[in-house]
């Protein structure tokens, strides 16, 4: 798997137009509303004007050049001090937040955040409750990638601040517990092996609170996987026991993400499709 730093090509459009001091009022009124990105309906509410007069208004200023469009109908106040609003791109949380919320982010981005791994990904992992039609979404030259949770199956966030922001991010357990879950989201078994062996050896490790989240959660694959790498490994002790004790019937792949078959470990549940390095040929 290939992995990109990120980078924001966009195309720069002129520096800010004149526009009027009824127009630079609500301007100001939406800069002292808003911290992050914001809808029509939330701007229409703000300037007390109905939705279509707050469209066009927001139309008008986007053209030009004070606000930038996140996508359809979500909008950005640019910082008075850019030169140009092409050139000035919001934190990639803060809009996640707003344009998929209710959220979090999560997967390799949550791993970067708590140090768990020094891998640089070009995409950030956003979990919502909402649904979406496809994994990958381009805004403002960034792109996410977004993936569903159920909202009884949200629990382990911790809030953090970004430019005055609040957005919700997973902790260390559940960030484990997710890349366990969809090692897609983790950058392919062979990450989520790294990102495991940087949390057992942390501040962040809490060997109970995982288990808990596994149980609840409610996927045995989570274990099956857990185990095995802890197996391969020759760490976890009571955690693998753990993991032994909540072993179900079945087989998983060990990467999904990955096609062909691989060979079948039997007393884990798992098709083991990848090997973790190359001395792991008879794993």
């Amino acid at each position: 798997m290939v992995h990109y730093v990120r980078s924001f090509p966009l195309r720069s459009p002129p520096p800010a137009g004149g526009i009027g001091g009824a127009n630079r009022e609500r301007l100001a009124e939406l800069h002292r509303s808003f911290r992050g990105p914001f809808s029509v309906a939330d701007a229409a509410g703000t300037l007390d004007q109905d939705e279509d007069t707050a469209r066009r208004l927001l139309g008008y200023l986007s053209r030009r050049g004070w606000l930038t469009r996140v996508r359809r109908g979500l909008y950005l106040a640019v910082p008075l001090d850019a030169a140009q609003a092409g050139e000035w791109v919001e934190d990639p949380w803060i809009v996640a937040a707003r344009a998929f919320g209710p959220a979090y982010i999560g997967g390799w981005s949550a791993a970067e955040h708590w140090s768990m791994t020094e891998q640089v990904f070009r995409d950030v992992v956003v979990v919502t409750t909402r649904d979406v039609r496809r994994r990958h979404h381009v805004l403002q030259g960034q792109t996410f990638l977004v993936t569903r949770r159920a909202e009884e199956k949200v629990f382990g966030l911790r809030a953090v601040w970004r430019r005055d922001v609040r957005v919700e991010v997973s902790d260390p357990n559940r960030t484990v517990v997710d890349v366990l879950d969809d090692p897609s989201i983790g950058g392919g078994i062979r990450h989520v092996t790294s990102i495991l062996r940087e949390y057992l050896g942390s501040e962040h490790c809490n060997e109970p609170l995982l288990v808990e989240y596994g149980d609840r959660l409610g996927n045995r694959a989570v274990f099956k996987r857990l185990g095995w790498i802890l197996e391969v490994l020759g760490l976890g002790g009571p955690l693998r026991e753990a993991c032994a004790e909540r072993r179900s019937a079945g087989l998983v792949k060990l990467d999904p993400t990955v096609e062909g078959d691989g060979r079948i470990v039997r007393r884990w549940g798992l098709r083991v499709n990848v090997a973790l390095d190359e001395r792991a040929d008879d794993w």
